[in-house]
């Protein structure tokens, strides 16, 4: 198992940020994590995973929420 590499776990700048541009700062900020873009009424599992970074979107495809590596389902 590979240990993710030390930086940034938020992306509070990216709400209001279309899905694709979000999930691809994150992603070159990042290249450690995968991320999961989310539409609303996704199923989820509330559960902590710092190699994973869930960015929710609304129905016009927009970051609703800061991104995270901590993610929960809330």
């Amino acid at each position: 198992m590979s240990v993710p590499i030390p930086g940034k776990s938020s992306w509070p700048e990216l709400v209001g940020v279309l899905a694709t541009p979000a999930a691809t700062t994150i992603a070159h900020e990042r290249p450690d994590v995968s991320v999961e873009v989310l539409p609303p009424g996704s199923p989820v599992i509330p559960d902590f995973n710092p190699t994973r970074v869930r960015v929710f979107i609304d129905n016009n495809s927009i970051a609703t929420r800061s991104p995270s590596s901590a993610s929960l389902a809330s």
